[in-house]
């Protein structure tokens, strides 16, 4: 019998994993938001910006999707105590990479939305993926999760 043990997490452990599964959580809604817009969502966007929605290719929405399920599941599992936690997020960082590669690097977002929608907003989102994955690490290391 192979039973691994685990220590009792801090409760800032628990804090942190609470804000982060919120924080995913708006990131659903916004997903949910954008794949299922509509159309009276586009009227109240500038013809640039529903331009840019609208041709925003399959493979980035799939990005999108990886990084704000996965990102869910990983806080999910962070609460749950389980190891799996780590791969889920590391997916989720991955998914994000690519969607906001492709939005900073392939598209106009900038001038659409302004500095701070297509620059600021999703550069905080990278930082917040790239420390869920290292909280992620660092509560396996201190056996927290399991």
């Amino acid at each position: 019998m192979n039973k691994q043990s685990t220590a009792k997490p801090p409760v800032w452990f628990w804090v942190v994993s609470v804000l982060a599964l919120l924080w995913n959580l708006m990131g659903v809604m916004n997903y949910l938001g954008t794949a299922f817009m509509k159309e009276a969502m586009k009227a109240e966007m500038t013809p640039a910006q529903v331009e840019l929605i609208e041709n925003t290719p399959a493979w980035v929405t799939a990005a999108f999707a990886i990084a704000v399920w996965f990102g869910a599941a990983g806080c999910i599992g962070l609460l749950l105590r389980k190891k799996w936690a780590k791969s889920a997020l590391a997916l989720s960082l991955v998914g994000v990479i690519v969607q906001m590669g492709y939005s900073f690097f392939m598209t106009n977002a900038s001038e659409v939305y302004g500095q701070t929608e297509a620059v600021i907003i999703p550069l905080m989102v990278i930082i917040i993926a790239v420390l869920l994955v290292f909280f992620a690490r660092l509560s396996e290391r201190k056996t927290w999760i399991a």
